[in-house]
């Protein structure tokens, strides 16, 4: 019984069954290794790949039961703060599960990736024997879709479970294979075999096959592969000699033969580092050379009629149809045809769906004249007694997208009746509710999204585009990746692509000049930024902490602050400093007079409504109940271990000789988590 039930979740590991490309492919049973009537058509490639594109590639936007999509995806960190916080902030919380989706059955894990591997694999042999009728052209982009889609894959477990097992077909069901297949290669291993298969991908396909860009294209793979370059390199940079890179001090992979004499490719994790920055620097400088003249212009204005001239930088991120956008390289389309929607527009009129801004994420955004805002600006010192103080003379970025009391949320298509699925005004920010997703948990809201449209904020009703991938991504990709290898911000095209991330965003004058910011920074005013931080200290270097923060002001609310926090090691100050999320200034502030507060509404209590002005004068969500119930009252913390996810105990046991020994499975554990379930992280 033992060996079934050990073959049978093998099988879980690695992907149990291959999704169907369409009802037709469905015709002969998966146990065929090579079905007679499958991958001999172009359609059939073309489905294939098709399949795959929602449950892999835009999962991590969002889907039609979706309620705020990607611009709610930097939630949980100091960007974005929803109604509750979760448990990797509170100490002890985070365990070692006996099993985990996002390592055995989920798509986007062993999953997806098995599946991939077997159609692939199916399609290259027919393709190789030129026994695929259609255009070739076409065939060959599929296949390099396909590539595509296990590089994004594998890249969004590296994020995960960094060392992984490398695995390109689909195993048989032999435990002896299955076993063998566990052993984990170096992580660097993984992000070189990633860039691989991006350079298959883009060997595949063709430039400007699909002119609306809502399929994947060479562009976007070149801009993918500046993204893992990037990610590897500065994770390597930043972990170094720890346990969390290979032959770093107590890096597990160590303890097996297979990795005990593990050797760089580039002779030594230096030059591996080097090898990833010059990639990241190569394929970035590609797709910003391509695009650069192609970005859109913030005018700094925000539309509050139909006669208001159209910003197109706030455009950008609320239409519906991104074709007209060329910097947009890749977008997931929603209409009433395609019989999807989302409800991003209702979002963005009804308090962000209970996510709010945070004060580090606003107080990030420099003044208008290019400076922080806590140094001299002309006479003009920086308030936030108000969000209309907040928004003025700021980072175009954030006059925009920083919603204030009595703007108009909507005023488009307004005879289309649909109850109350909307706020035509902006109203004062609900902080008291508590729950729900009119809640408005940090006083700060955010417009990025919206279109004014109240013909698309109907439950469900909603068709804004879901940006995947833009190029103003590839000049932030190079900056940083070019001056990490120099250290020289006037290397290579460093200030010109900078100049031109400022002069798109709406800066003017000398505050388009990175140099005007870097001059007026001191680094000890910045530490509500985690992006401020490498291995629990300060950053010293004024020029990489604004490289950080200007990708964090560019890139809000675009899904990838997870990314760059643990990719730069921003998180374990936190071990011995909790962080304290906050909001707006509340207290001792006009805003404090837009609510009738009793005493027990701030007292502390399981029933308090908002955090007490003896904590700090700014809203703290998470602060409210000073109860021991509470696990976020003294802050956020965070342990070491939570830079990358434990691995289920059920694969030890699995892999393991006896199903009990699992110091003798193939598979290792990643730092300091133990291999017992419900235990936490031990450092």
């Amino acid at each position: 019984m033992k060996l079934n039930i050990k073959k049978t979740l093998f099988l879980v590991l690695l992907g149990s069954v291959f999704v169907s490309c369409s009802d037709f492919l469905d015709k002969e049973p998966p146990s065929t290794i090579v079905p007679t009537d499958y991958y001999t058509s172009e359609d059939q490639v073309q489905a294939c790949a098709n399949a795959f594109y929602a449950d892999i590639l835009l999962s991590h936007t969002y889907n039609s039961n979706s309620s705020y999509g990607i611009f709610g995806h930097d939630t949980d960190t100091d960007n974005q703060a929803g109604v509750g916080a979760v448990e990797k902030y509170a100490s002890g919380q985070k365990k070692v599960g006996m099993d985990n989706s996002n390592w055995s059955t989920d798509i986007k894990s062993w999953g997806g990736i098995r599946n991939i591997n077997y159609q692939l694999n199916a399609i290259l042999e027919r393709y190789d024997k030129k026994e695929i009728s259609g255009s070739d052209k076409n065939i060959r982009q599929y296949i390099g879709e396909l590539y595509f889609l296990r590089s994004y894959a594998y890249f969004q477990m590296l994020m995960f479970w960094g060392d992984l097992p490398i695995i390109t077909e689909a195993f048989p069901d032999n435990e002896a294979i299955l076993v063998a297949a566990n052993k984990r290669s170096p992580r660097n291993e993984v992000a070189r075999f990633i860039l691989k298969d991006l350079d298959e991908a883009i060997g595949y396909m063709s430039d400007g096959f699909e002119t609306r860009r809502t399929r994947i294209s060479r562009d976007a793979a070149i801009l993918m592969k500046s993204r893992v370059a990037l990610f590897e390199g500065s994770w390597l940079t930043n972990f170094k000699g720890t346990a969390f890179v290979p032959n770093g001090e107590g890096w597990p992979g160590k303890s097996k033969d297979y990795n005990a004499n593990y050797q760089y490719p580039e002779g030594s994790i230096e030059n591996e580092i080097k090898f990833f920055l010059e990639v990241a620097v190569a394929s970035g400088e590609i797709i910003a050379e391509k695009y650069k003249n192609d970005l859109v212009k913030n005018t700094g204005t925000i539309p509050q009629s139909l006669t208001d001239p159209e910003n197109p930088y706030f455009k950008l991120f609320g239409n519906t149809d991104m074709t007209e956008f060329k910097e947009v390289l890749l977008w997931r389309e929603y209409s009433r045809g395609l019989g999807v929607q989302n409800q991003v527009e209702t979002a963005v009129n009804r308090g962000n769906m209970g996510r709010g801004l945070t004060r580090g994420l606003v107080e990030s955004f420099l003044m208008a004249d290019g400076k922080p805002i806590y140094a001299q600006h002309n006479g003009y010192t920086y308030n936030d007694g108000t969000i209309t103080s907040v928004r003025s003379n700021r980072d175009p970025r954030l006059i925009i997208f920083l919603k204030e009391p009595d703007q108009k949320n909507v005023f488009k298509n307004m005879d289309d009746r649909i109850g109350d699925m909307f706020i035509e005004i902006e109203p004062k920010p609900d902080i008291t509710n508590g729950a729900g997703d009119r809640v408005y948990p940090t006083g700060y809201a955010l417009r990025k999204g919206g279109t004014f449209d109240k013909a698309l904020a109907g439950n469900n009703k909603g068709y804004t585009a879901s940006i995947t991938f833009r190029a103003t991504e590839a000049l932030l990709n190079y900056v940083e990746a070019q001056y990490m290898l120099t250290g020289n911000i006037g290397s290579g095209k460093i200030l010109e692509y900078w100049k031109t991330i400022r002069e798109k965003a709406g800066f003017n004058g000398d505050a388009i000049d990175p140099q005007t910011t870097i001059a007026a920074t001191d680094i000890t005013k910045e530490a509500l930024d985690w992006g401020a931080y490498t291995a629990g200290q300060l950053l010293t270097d004024p020029v990489l902490y604004n490289i950080r923060r200007e990708r964090r002001c560019e890139l809000m609310a675009e899904g990838l602050r997870w990314m760059d926090l643990i990719r730069w090691r921003a998180l374990e100050q936190m071990i011995k400093q909790p962080y304290h999320i906050e909001g707006f200034h509340l207290w001792n502030t006009p805003m404090e007079s837009w609510y009738s507060f009793s005493a027990t509404d701030y007292d502390g209590s399981s029933s308090a409504k908002v955090s007490s002005p003896t904590l700090s004068e700014y809203l703290r969500p998470y602060e409210k109940n000073m109860t021991t119930g509470n696990l976020f009252r003294n802050g956020y913390t965070w342990s070491m271990a939570q830079y990358l996810e434990p691995l289920p105990v059920k694969q030890f046991l699995l892999t393991a000789p006896d199903y009990i020994s699992v110091d003798q499975s193939p598979l290792y554990q990643n730092p300091y988590w133990p291999i017992v379930a419900d235990e936490p992280a031990e450092k």
